[in-house]
């Protein structure tokens, strides 16, 4: 496996989204749980303070320790995808 930048940021990219949709949840009160009067117009399990910009550097930081797993993996274990049985292989035509 051939592993340039463009394959690397990929990876990380998609490491990245994953582990931000698994960080958002975690230390968000919505306004019924902080104990705060819902506006009308709001959606009541909006969160009340969602701090994005802390999130992100959660996000950043984790996915770098899984994305260097991931290049240990495939770069000095030997392990790559191709060892994984994805699909049964189909005579050539």
């Amino acid at each position: 496996m051939i592993f340039d930048f463009f394959t690397g940021f990929a990876v990380y990219f998609i490491i990245w989204w994953l582990v931000l949709f698994t960080v958002l949840p975690f230390g968000v009160k919505s306004a019924h749980e902080a104990g705060e009067a819902v506006e009308q117009g709001h959606e009541p399990a909006a969160p009340v303070r969602p701090r994005l910009v802390r999130k992100f550097i959660q996000t950043t930081i984790i996915a770098g320790f899984v994305y260097a797993f991931y290049y240990w993996l495939v770069t000095y274990s030997g392990v790559s995808l191709d060892d994984y049985p994805f699909m049964p292989k189909l005579p050539q035509v």
